[in-house]
């Protein structure tokens, strides 16, 4: 099943974030970037902020402070070194960070770079419709996937995240 079909036909009653984690580990998950100790590094389906990454948790916690101690430090500083590698791979003018989990209840970071040619790049994320963020047409190309992942994981090897 591709990860198109399987994420349309999600039961509402099993974790989104653990599905995809799941698809990661059956080689199944397109936007599947790498492996850190604690998450993993995928890019977001849908690239309206071009560059738009995700870090997703290897635990399935709600809040950070249910990770043990020196576990919540390493996927904090692992994000942070994402957030590097986003910064150096799409060069955004700011990267803007959340860790929500109002509606995915299983910790996850995205980074959302911004870029003067945004749609109100100086306001919040929140500012800009989720069907237009969502859009297909924000859905990038097989090609240009391919071109950002390796983007992506290039400025990844400059730090000791990686888990290989």
């Amino acid at each position: 099943m591709t990860m198109k079909v399987m994420l349309q036909n999600h039961n509402p009653n099993t974790c989104l974030i653990c599905e995809r984690i799941d698809l990661i580990r059956e080689g199944e998950n397109p936007f599947f970037v790498a492996e850190t100790k604690t998450g993993f590094v995928v890019l977001g389906d849908f690239q309206f902020f071009h560059g738009y990454t995700l870090l997703l948790s290897k635990e399935h916690k709600r809040e950070l402070p249910e990770l043990d101690p020196e576990t919540r430090k390493a996927f904090v500083w692992e994000m942070s070194e994402v957030a590097a590698a986003v910064i150096r791979a799409f060069n955004p003018v700011k990267l803007n960070y959340e860790l929500l989990g109002n509606t995915d209840e299983h910790m996850h970071w995205h980074l959302f770079p911004r870029h003067h040619d945004d749609t109100n790049p100086r306001g919040p994320v929140s500012s800009i419709d989720h069907t237009i963020r969502n859009a297909e047409s924000a859905r990038p190309d097989a090609d240009t996937l391919k071109s950002m992942k390796q983007q992506l994981f290039n400025e990844l090897k400059k730090s000791s995240i990686i888990v290989i």
